[in-house]
């Protein structure tokens, strides 16, 4: 059960982060890319925050997740100046690709008889006999 400081560090977290990296995005020459930050969860000790990026086209996502977690020196650093006044302490950045959005897009494809393995057979795990 996260507590009421956690979720409030975890928020403002959140939104600084998400305008630290579209600014990146924008300044490295990434226009029509979005990046947003849907979910940020504090530790308990707030010593470590796990941040889960959404990157829409998902083409790029896996090499500019590359480049944000090569880059979390300087993002935690840009943190801490946006947030010293809230901050004493900014916990450790974890980055984590979010790819909660391809699974719902799959199970909608599901649902709607796209891809249903009753018809393709070709869609389910061979089994193995015994």
């Amino acid at each position: 059960m996260e507590t009421q400081r956690q979720k409030k560090i975890s928020g403002v977290i959140q939104g600084d982060i998400v305008d630290i990296l579209q600014r990146a995005a924008i300044e490295g020459g990434l226009k029509g890319t979005l990046i947003s930050v849907s979910k940020v969860s504090v530790t308990t000790d707030l010593s470590i925050a796990k941040v889960y990026i959404s990157i829409f086209p998902n083409k790029d996502a896996k090499e500019l997740m590359e480049g944000i977690k090569s880059n979390q020196p300087l993002i935690k650093h840009e943190l801490s100046q946006r947030t010293k006044n809230q901050l004493r302490r900014v916990p450790e950045l974890l980055f984590f690709l979010d790819d909660s959005l391809d699974y719902i897009e799959n199970i909608e494809k599901s649902l709607k008889g796209e891809d249903n393995p009753i018809e393709n057979r070709d869609l389910l795990d061979k089994r193995k006999k015994i």
